[in-house]
């Protein structure tokens, strides 16, 4: 049986494997481990152009998005910059500028940025990407240039099968009163809000802290607090299914590896952590619900080992991912893009996102 890529089928929430004839540019099939999440795109011949292909079928690549959450373009020889510049361009508005920072990240090229900076021998707990900025990307991309000796992978999983081996009474909670989120910068841990905020002006971060729904309090010193409470479901734009969408998980002290909280615990009082989440009225997020909420995440897992020249493009909406720690030298770039405002896709009865900060 074969199908004409440029009209699929489109059924929200079924995901099915797609057979194209082997006269067509492109297949899409599975992981040699057979699951379905990413699919993956191969070319049928060697002169394929992924970027030119992308543009023309960038509808099918929408609608795929929407329903399995992402793709893994692997065979197309994607080795610079300059091409995967070129694939996000081809697939999206344009790559974006990280704003609103959380994790250490270097720039390579225009709104290109290395993958995160965290020691290679650390996980990187999976999450949405800024999922707790009001405008977030619903595109990210990888693109792998060295696949590391060892480890490596960037695990992911599908946001809307984690909500939906939540408890109901998991979900209310969250549902009611979002989540807060709090920073504390200048402490030597983290990032500095200089980098956070990229800029040296105090008013600047002040502005930007009142536009988005952020409470700022500077507390001496080069010191700086700050508090957001966001929202834990989102609904997707084009399928309308809920996933669960946020960082409450990710920022929670307690995700950290045993050895790192402990360390913390010695040095910090919990206020001054350098991350932290909360319920949104600023009650502590219980011990078991948390255990949950990683039990979830970890559930529905998938990995592939890199290979050079592989590029991922996930539904940042509905697929999470993260990174296994690794030995040896691994280069792999990212790239963001079509900015989503949170008041679009909200899942809740919420008040807008941009009036709720929490008061310190």
């Amino acid at each position: 049986m074969t199908r004409d890529i440029s009209r699929p089928a489109f059924t929200p929430g079924k995901r099915k494997a797609v057979r194209i004839s082997e006269r067509e540019l492109v297949a899409v099939g599975r992981l040699p481990t057979g699951q379905e999440l990413p699919p993956v795109l191969q070319p049928n011949d060697a002169g394929v152009d992924l970027v030119a292909w992308a543009a023309a079928h960038r509808d099918w690549i929408e609608r795929q998005l929407a329903e399995s959450g992402g793709l893994l373009c692997r065979g197309f020889g994607v080795d610079s910059v300059e091409r995967f510049d070129a694939f996000v361009a081809a697939t999206s508005a344009g790559a974006l500028p990280y704003v609103e920072r959380s994790s250490p990240r270097s720039q390579v090229s225009g709104s290109i940025y290395t993958s995160t900076e965290h020691p290679p021998d650390q996980e990187i707990f999976l999450h949405n990407e800024q999922s707790y900025n009001l405008v977030f990307p619903r595109k990210i991309y990888f693109c792998c240039m060295r696949a590391a000796r060892q480890g490596g992978a960037t695990p992911i999983a599908d946001c809307r099968r984690v909500l939906a081996r939540l408890a109901p009474r998991t979900v209310e909670r969250f549902l009611a009163a979002g989540y807060q989120y709090v920073r504390n910068f200048g402490l030597g841990l983290g990032l500095p809000w200089q980098t956070a905020f990229q800029t040296d002006d105090r008013a600047a971060v002040e502005s930007y802290c009142r536009e988005h729904g952020i409470a700022a309090e500077w507390r001496g010193g080069d010191r700086l607090r700050t508090r957001q409470v966001r929202r834990a479901l989102a609904r997707h734009p084009l399928s309308g299914e809920l996933t669960w969408f946020n960082h409450a998980t990710f920022f929670n002290v307690s995700t950290l590896p045993a050895a790192v909280q402990a360390a913390l615990a010695g040095q910090l009082a919990a206020e001054d952590l350098p991350n932290h989440t909360y319920y949104g009225d600023g009650s502590p997020i219980e011990a078991e619900v948390l255990a949950e909420l990683r039990a979830a995440y970890r559930a529905e897992t998938r990995r592939f080992d890199w290979q050079p020249g592989d590029v991922l493009l996930l539904d940042n909406l509905l697929v999470a991912h993260g990174r296994e720690p690794f030995a040896g030298e691994r280069r792999v770039m990212v790239a963001m893009a079509d900015p989503t405002p949170w008041d679009s896709v909200a899942a809740d009865g919420l008040p807008p996102a941009a009036a709720r900060s929490a008061e310190p």
